[in-house]
């Protein structure tokens, strides 16, 4: 069984590696953030707009096509 003192320990050593590897990290600048934030606006506006064109679509085909068997 590992004692308290253990788990705190591995704890310990596991924070500092955390700490090590973000000191690595080559964070990006605010423009580039800025940038990729409003290139993923964009796309995700286009692809809704897009999805919902293709989603009414294939609604008005399908109501079309099964409207004259529920009347």
């Amino acid at each position: 069984m590992i004692s308290v003192k253990e788990k705190v320990d591995h704890s310990m050593q596991f924070l500092q590696e955390v700490w090590a590897e973000l000191r690595k990290v080559v964070w990006p600048s605010w423009a580039e953030t800025r940038a990729a934030t409003i290139v993923v606006v964009v796309l995700v506006v286009f692809v809704s707009l897009f999805l919902g064109l293709v989603d009414f679509t294939l609604s008005q085909i399908v109501e079309r096509l099964l409207a004259p068997r529920l009347s």
